[in-house]
């Protein structure tokens, strides 16, 4: 089980999980998919009057593509980078400010958690 993380924890050791919420798939163009269902009693509700999709579809860019495949739950954000920078090079400064502020985005959003290694 994985130990509580703490404002005093590296962010940069921490490692990305992604939740179980929600799917994604990669598209024909290569990009990967999150898929949100809108299955809320509101979202429900609104179905009812307006013709509104069941589920809610977020395209990520190449970089966010990237990274989400990156993510599999054992490699910390300190290794994404490194791979980021791999791939990308300069395209990607500033590396960590940019990777921390998407990890950030993507937490706030549910589509991850972060958590300390396990040792």
């Amino acid at each position: 089980m994985a130990k509580k993380i703490s404002r005093k924890d590296n962010i940069l050791e921490l490692v990305p999980k992604k939740t179980s919420k929600y799917e994604s798939i990669i598209t024909e163009d290569g990009v990967v998919q999150i898929i949100i269902p809108r299955n809320r009693l509101l979202d429900r509700i609104v179905r009812m009057f307006k013709n509104t999709p069941k589920v809610m579809r977020i395209d990520l860019d190449k970089i966010g593509t990237y990274i989400w495949k990156q993510i599999d739950g054992k490699r910390d954000i300190q290794e994404i980078g490194r791979l980021l920078k791999l791939e990308f090079g300069d395209e990607i400064e500033p590396l960590y400010e940019r990777l921390i502020t998407y990890m950030n985005i993507l937490r706030n959003n549910k589509f991850i958690i972060l958590e300390k290694k396990e040792e």
